[in-house]
């Protein structure tokens, strides 16, 4: 089942905030930058980059993902690994609220975010 209208405009707005706080300056922003989209239960925040043999063509790098389990009302915290496939934030698994998943992001202990 899908978010509310209002649960979606908050957590849109939730990572709306968080992403232009970490968003590199505007001269940089060709050359890379960062986005998000909600889609489900699911919201996944990711770099756009030019794609190196046509820079005209932009593509996505998976950063970070979180998934809202309704029956267990948690988020759970995923990474890409260089498999390119999701796993589990093994540090911190689930979350109780997307604040929290987004905190993580940003502290990146790890140094499994942003590298």
């Amino acid at each position: 089942m899908a978010f509310t209208e209002i649960e979606m405009q908050r957590y849109k707005n939730l990572v709306a905030a968080f992403i232009e706080k970490r968003r590199p300056p505007l001269h940089i922003r060709p050359k890379l930058d960062l986005g998000f989209r909600v889609e489900g239960q699911s919201v996944e925040i990711f770099e756009i980059r030019p794609v190196w043999r046509n820079p005209e063509e932009k593509m996505e790098h998976p950063v970070a993902k979180a998934t809202y389990v309704k029956t267990q009302d948690v988020w759970k915290v995923y990474w890409m690994r260089a498999d390119l496939k999701w796993h589990a934030y093994t540090p911190l698994p689930e979350v109780a609220k997307l604040e929290e998943f987004l905190q993580l992001v940003d502290q990146d202990a790890h140094a499994c975010f942003w590298g």
